[in-house]
């Protein structure tokens, strides 16, 4: 909802004397909480019933976390937009412990993501991980009744909604390498629709939107999902897009990486020559061990 209130105000701003509505949902990844993700069907639950709405002509747009927009987007609907991005890092979030390095063995560690759960699971063994659903005032809740000794969350969430100072520490990329999108917000219309995206055209940034292009077109290459424990970030760096990559198993006992550089506007075609680059590494054996498990 913050989200979309931020869109409403900027399209506001925009278009003075123009009536900016917001339609609130709720969606059926914000209604199934007991069971992780990956496990009930993936991120197009956050987006499915927006798109209906769009569909039937309830709505004109729908704002999203790129984080949680699938890789591919169904037939129909295009992202017309991506603004600049919040701080795309992963946070630590604890009562007791100011970072990952001061967790002692058998600490409980809480984390909706199987990106992050391969990473720790690949650089801290002694923790214990446990899945952590719902929106963030009850993730922070169950951190505060004590059922987790940290969590691990999108650092953007948190300072979005004036949470920063419950951030312990900001991992930095070569800790948590960020999930494909994270930090951005994507503005997704259906597709045709020539008059919105005119509407929206301002809000693109153009240095986050190629960055993010780059990040999905990677992790659409190795089958990203929420499935599939990956990690994907880039960043312009001295004129260049810096891209970096990796996929693991779930439990973090396999994991290739990689990294390049190019021009800001081979954006997609960086994200493919990374993901075949993780290939030739050995990606194609952890994603067939990945679909055994699914």
């Amino acid at each position: 909802m913050w989200q979309a209130v931020h869109v409403q105000g900027r399209l506001s701003e925009l278009n003075p004397g123009a009536e900016v509505v917001i339609l609130g949902m709720t969606t059926k990844g914000d209604q199934i909480l007991d069971r992780p993700l990956a496990e009930i069907g993936g991120k197009g639950l956050f987006i499915k019933e927006l798109e209906v709405a769009m569909q039937e002509g309830k709505a004109h747009l729908a704002v999203h976390s790129m984080k949680d927009v699938p890789m591919v987007m169904p037939e129909g609907f295009v992202l017309a937009a991506i603004s600049a991005r919040e701080n795309p890092r992963d946070a630590f979030v604890s009562n007791k412990y100011n970072g990952l390095d001061d967790l002692p063995a058998g600490a409980v560690v809480g984390t909706s993501s199987l990106r992050r759960e391969a990473i720790l699971r690949a650089r801290y063994p002694q923790l214990v991980i446990k899945s952590l659903r719902g929106n963030l005032d009850t993730r922070l809740r169950k951190l505060d009744a004590g059922e987790y000794d940290a969590i691990i969350l999108a650092a953007a969430g948190l300072i979005r909604l004036g949470l920063k100072e419950r951030i312990k520490a900001v991992l930095t990329p070569e800790q948590s390498l960020p999930a494909p999108g994270q930090g951005a917000l994507g503005i997704e219309l259906v597709d045709g629709d020539a008059a919105m995206a005119g509407v929206v055209a301002p809000l693109n940034d153009a240095d986050t939107a190629h960055c993010v292009k780059a990040e999905r077109a990677f992790s659409r290459a190795l089958g990203g999902s929420c499935q599939v424990p990956l990690g994907g970030y880039a960043v312009i760096d001295n004129g260049q897009l810096w891209l970096r990559g990796f996929v693991a198993t779930a439990d973090g006992k396999e994991m290739v990486s990689a990294e390049l550089r190019g021009n800001p506007a081979d954006d997609e075609a960086l994200g493919l020559k990374l993901a075949a680059e993780l290939r030739a590494q050995g990606a194609d054996a952890i994603l067939e061990k990945l679909a055994h498990c699914k």
